[in-house]
């Protein structure tokens, strides 16, 4: 396996970082390891692209950003994809939303993301992952390209936002539960493996040659356009039954396990 991998993409919370939200503590030292191989690194995840490149200051005009679960690919600062949907659209999912009780909306722009919410605990979950964030009065008055939107339920997403959502937007959107307390609707192509097939096409690898670590249902795409397939120890059970192959939790840094062993050896 170690001389065909030329791509790495993983997902953040649940799968690289700990549940204290860290990266391990040799990932710099095996990032430089990948980079000196020419083997690419994204970072696929539901979060924001400017949270995201925050987080990898030090390297992150060398590495892949597959940001807002793939609705967004940026490389050195330079959009190299982007998957958006119409303001139309974004009004009439926004005001399905504001029918479902204790849920919080975050609107994702390509400049920002946008929330009405002033509930202190809505703000620090929100937060976590969108660092250029604005309060704003309605979100139906916001201008931006919009790429994504997330809702918040912290008693759950699966069993009570998707139920609404998905009847309503599954066949003109991509509704996909992106952790317990989230779910994000997206347009229809969008998806970290949308992403994955066009960063294939401009960088010049393959299935064969691509290697992914995911969590969660919003890495379904993601693990099936990659041979090296990955679920977390921690991982959803469907994830586990989708995956070619388990790696540790993201608490035992699974991921690095997995490169040392299987990329780096």
């Amino acid at each position: 396996m170690t001389s065909s991998i030329k791509f790495i993409a993983t997902d953040m919370d649940g799968t690289l970082l700990n549940d204290d939200k860290a990266l391990p503590a040799d990932f710099y030292a095996v990032f430089n390891q990948l980079d000196a191989k020419n083997i690419l690194f994204a970072a696929a995840s539901g979060r924001q692209y400017q949270s995201l490149a925050n987080t990898f200051e030090p390297i992150k005009d060398k590495m892949l950003f597959i940001a807002e679960n793939g609705t967004l690919v940026m490389h050195q600062g330079k959009e190299l994809y982007s998957s958006t949907i119409p303001t139309p659209e974004i009004h009439a999912i926004i005001n399905s939303i504001k029918t479902i009780e204790n849920t919080f909306i975050v609107l994702c722009g390509k400049n920002s993301a946008y929330t009405e919410t002033t509930d202190k605990h809505a703000l620090e979950e929100i937060k976590k992952y969108y660092h250029n964030l604005e309060f704003v009065n309605d979100l139906l008055a916001v201008d931006d390209e919009f790429i994504k939107i997330a809702v918040l339920n912290f008693n759950g997403t699966e069993a009570l936002v998707y139920p609404i959502i998905s009847p309503l937007y599954s066949q003109t959107h991509q509704v996909v539960i992106s952790a317990k307390v989230w779910l994000d609707v997206m347009h229809k192509t969008a998806s970290k493996g949308t992403a994955i097939k066009e960063l294939q096409r401009i960088f010049n690898f393959t299935f064969e040659e691509s290697m992914s670590f995911g969590d969660f249902l919003n890495d379904v795409e993601m693990l099936k356009e990659t041979y090296f397939s990955y679920a977390m120890d921690n991982a959803h059970p469907e994830i586990k039954q989708l995956a070619r192959f388990h790696a540790p939790s993201n608490n035992d840094q699974g991921v690095m396990t997995v490169i040392k062993e299987k990329v780096l050896n």
